[in-house]
C-alpha cells in the first residue's frame, strides 16, 4: 500500500484488510482495493504496482482498463468484478482492483476510515457501513461471517 500512497493513487482499502482495520483480527490473503477510476489515476495504479513487480495476470493495459466501456463489457459479459495483479516477488499476496466504483468515491474517501501505516502514510479504508454493504452484495459464506462478526463486534471473524 506504500507504493501506491507514494505513487500518488487515490484508492480505499476494502475486503479482509478493512475488515481487519475495523477491529476484527482475520487472515486475508489478498489485498481488495477500489481505485478511482479516472484515467491518471488508472496509469498511477499500473505503474505504482508495477514497481513491486505486480502485473495484471490477463493482458491488459493501463489504457484498456480506463476505458469505461471496455470495463462495462468485462462485468457483463464476463461477470469480472476485479482485475486481479500479481507479483512474482510477492506470489502470496495478488492484489484485486475493483473493475468499478462500487460506490461515489469522493463520498466514500472522505467518510473512510484512516490509519496511520507509517509516520508520514495514512491509508483509507471503506467506512464499515460500506464494508458490510459490499460483503453482503458479495454473499460469500466468508463475507457473511464477516458481516455478523462487524455488527456484533466479535473479533472471531
Amino acid at each position: 500500500m506504500e507504493v501506491l500512497h507514494d505513487g500518488g493513487v487515490r484508492f480505499l482499502v476494502s475486503g479482509g484488510l478493512a475488515v481487519n482495520a475495523h477491529g476484527l483480527l482475520r487472515f486475508t490473503a489478498d489485498v481488495d482495493i477500489v481505485v478511482q477510476l479516472v484515467p491518471e489515476n488508472i496509469h498511477k495504479t499500473f505503474a505504482a504496482l508495477s514497481t513491486i513487480g505486480y502485473r495484471p495476470i490477463v493482458p491488459v493495459t493501463p489504457e484498456g482498463f480506463a476505458d469505461a466501456n471496455t470495463r462495462e463489457r468485462w462485468i457483463t459479459e464476463k461477470g469480472m468484478r476485479v482485475l486481479q495483479f500479481r507479483s512474482d516477488e510477492h506470489r502470496t499476496v495478488p492484489v484485486d482492483v475493483f473493475v468499478e466504483e462500487p460506490f461515489p468515491f469522493d463520498e466514500e474517501y472522505q467518510r473512510s476510515l484512516r490509519k496511520a501505516l507509517a509516520k508520514d502514510i495514512t491509508i483509507h479504508f471503506v467506512s464499515l457501513e460500506t464494508l458490510i454493504r459490499m460483503k453482503l452484495q458479495a454473499g460469500r459464506p466468508q463475507d457473511l461471517a464477516d458481516v455478523d462478526a462487524l455488527k456484533s463486534g466479535d473479533d472471531k471473524a
